[in-house]
């Protein structure tokens, strides 16, 4: 049993079609007994779209507010593709990296990662992660 780490980006969930298929193909990798932490992007033309609306709500946008504006689309993603895999039979849980112990530090829209504190509770379940 191997754990594998699967990235889907935009386009791979841009609607919901593709992400029923992004659930099939991660419910078959983990009922060959693989375990899997799925990682997506925001849908389709979502971040672009959050970007716009930024922009003409304001000419400073402030990094820890870009942050948070860009993983509205994300979280939405992940739950989403949650509700799927559930839909089918997977048990899964969306987290956002913190949520999920990555740690960064505070330099918004550029941020690095400074520490992993895996909470080691043995879930059982498939984490969803944003990117």
């Amino acid at each position: 049993m191997a754990l594998l780490v699967q990235k889907f980006g935009g386009t791979s969930v841009s609607d919901v079609d593709r992400m029923r298929e992004v659930a099939d193909h991660v419910a078959r990798t983990v009922r060959r007994g693989d375990q899997v932490v799925l990682v997506v992007s925001a849908m389709g033309k979502e971040t672009d779209e959050l970007l716009r609306l930024a922009g003409e709500v304001s000419t400073t946008h402030p990094g820890r507010e870009m942050d948070m504006l860009i993983t509205a689309g994300e979280r939405k993603a992940m739950a989403l593709v949650c509700m799927a895999l559930h839909h089918i039979g997977v048990d899964s849980e969306s987290f956002t990296g913190s949520q999920a112990g990555f740690l960064t530090d505070t330099n918004h829209r550029n941020a690095k990662i400074v520490e992993v504190r895996p909470d080691g509770s043995g879930r059982r379940w498939m984490p969803v992660v944003y990117r």
